[in-house]
């Protein structure tokens, strides 16, 4: 077959000036080449497609999804009315939209948009009849099928925006709520990477006497935040977490001599290295408190049933030698007179310990079983009364300054009266002893601020206080901190036993050198 030269070869720009349409068909396309959809665009086109083919009216019709009415891309010269706009969308809604009537002089086009069975748009085009009808057709034809995806694309992007929003929200909303969480904790909390910043910060951390606000913590070093805590300490700890991947749970005491519990958790945000470290901080000291409560109860209870199980063995041979003291006794006198004297000094010392014996049984037994005693209401007031009238000639009492803060309208408690007496004039001898009989005794009553269902009973003394070593153990059997015959070291334990008996608690505060004072709290409904 013959080859055409080049000068003879038609060039493209040639044919489509010979065919109008196809010269159409070419701007418009070029109009749409960047393949996002556009309003300038659409209504670029319904300018060519009505210069193009000479057309007395061109609208391009576009779905408006949001609001179910279809938009109209036209000349300023063909712009609808608001009245037109509705009729023609609920008309393309309908498919009658393409039914127009007939015209000698020109012919109404309407070709339809779809896409995958939905009406997506309209070309409306109002052309003369001047034998280029087919040609208008083609065209408008082709058009229409360019226009489809274009337009589809245009929803499914906004479809796809409105998506991302939605997910975007979803996440925000789950982000707060678990910053929400963690915030909540009862505990501090922060995290830190692998390069030591903090990646988290939650409230509680926020406060304390090492407290620093979210803002100042987020993205420093961790040793530049927790800056009175020893750095090469920390890095330490942090790189064993990192390397070994082993959770690491130590207890320690905060400047406020609060005890703590540091856990600190390897975090492995892909699933594979550790990627960051996770430290709790959780304050223990009410726990500890309650801890050591429980296990004197224990010890308590043990040293109660020992007691329980010995105190008739003591018993018996006290008894037989009370016994023998009285036989003793009465036989003296057929003695001369410097040996009945010797005999009845020996003898006193004897009797004299030997009741000594017995009331450290009988405080033995107090502790293991308090002897039950009727429970009625008592007003708290009345009670310490009482007592002190009780102990005001004692002689432990007469160098001391009373001073009395007792509430009024307290509620009753329901308690034996012989018992809580017990207990008072047990920590107010103690108070005097802590003294050595010269100081400032205060005694108050009142409700327990924490609890409305409580009173407390104060006893506070200036005197020589307790040491932190000795507040452990100073409700254990037999422990004392007096000298030598002055205490068993049965009186706070008995104490202690009475007052759990009432449904109630003991508490100590105490300062070497500034006093110590005891608390008792008891319930005011009933045991």
């Amino acid at each position: 077959m013959p080859q055409e030269s080049p000068g003879t070869q038609p060039s493209r720009s040639k044919a489509a000036a010979s065919h109008p349409g196809l010269s159409l068909l070419s701007e418009v396309t070029a109009t749409l080449s960047a393949g996002v959809f556009s309003e300038s665009a659409m209504e670029e086109v319904a300018r060519l497609l009505r210069r193009g083919l000479s057309a007395a009216l061109c609208r391009l019709w576009v779905r408006v999804e949001e609001t179910r009415t279809y938009k109209a891309f036209c000349d300023l010269t063909d712009e609808p009315s608001e009245q037109v706009v509705a009729k023609m969308s609920e008309a393309i809604r309908n498919g009658t939209a393409e039914q127009v009537p007939e015209s000698w002089e020109s012919l109404d086009l309407r070709v339809p948009v779809n896409h995958e069975g939905e009406r997506l748009g309209l070309i409306e085009i109002c052309v003369a009849r001047d034998g280029r009808e087919t040609m208008a057709r083609d065209v408008l034809s082709v058009i229409a099928n360019i226009l489809s995806p274009l337009i589809a694309s245009k929803e499914l992007s906004k479809d796809l925006a409105f998506e991302v929003a939605r997910r975007a929200r979803e996440i925000e909303e789950q982000r707060r709520f678990t910053t929400k969480v963690i915030d909540s904790l009862p505990v501090g909390l922060y995290v830190i990477d692998r390069h030591y910043r903090v990646q988290a910060w939650n409230r509680k951390r926020e406060t304390g006497t090492q407290g620093v606000p979210r803002e100042q913590a987020l993205g420093r070093p961790i040793f530049d935040v927790l800056h009175r805590q020893p750095r090469d300490l920390l890095r330490r700890e942090f790189d064993e977490v990192f390397a070994s991947g082993r959770i690491q749970v130590y207890e320690s005491l905060g400047e406020d001599g609060r005890q703590y519990r540091i856990t600190k958790i390897p975090m492995r945000q892909d699933d594979r290295e550790i990627s960051h470290l996770i430290t709790i901080g959780e304050d223990i000291t009410e726990w500890k408190d309650v801890q050591g409560q429980i296990a004197q109860s224990e010890k308590l209870a043990a040293i109660g049933q020992l007691a329980a199980g010995i105190m008739h063995e003591i018993n018996n041979p006290l008894a037989t030698i009370g016994a023998c003291v009285d036989a003793v006794s009465g036989r003296a006198e057929d003695l001369g007179p410097e040996v009945r004297a010797a005999v009845d000094e020996y003898l006193t010392i004897m009797d004299s310990e030997v009741e000594r014996c017995k009331r450290i049984v009988n405080n033995l037994l107090d502790l293991s079983r308090p002897r039950e005693a009727a429970k009625i209401s008592q007003d708290v007031n009345e009670v310490v009364d009482e007592t002190l009238l009780l102990l005001k000639h004692h002689d432990r009492f007469k160098g001391l300054v009373l001073e009395r803060d007792l509430a009024e309208d307290l509620p009753k408690v329901i308690a034996a009266k012989d018992q809580l007496i017990q207990v008072f004039m047990a920590l107010m001898l103690n108070a005097a002893d802590a003294m050595d009989a010269r100081g400032t005794l205060r005694v108050t009553t009142g409700r327990n601020p924490a609890r409305n269902d409580e009173v407390l009973i104060a006893l506070s003394d200036s005197g020589s206080g307790i040491s932190k070593g000795d507040l452990q153990k100073i409700f254990e059997p037999f422990y004392t901190t007096k000298p030598q015959g002055r205490g068993t070291g049965l009186g706070l334990s008995i104490v202690y036993t009475i007052v759990a008996e009432h449904r109630g608690r003991i508490e100590v505060d105490s300062t070497l050198g500034r006093g110590s004072t005891f608390t008792v709290y008891l319930p005011t409904r009933a045991a």
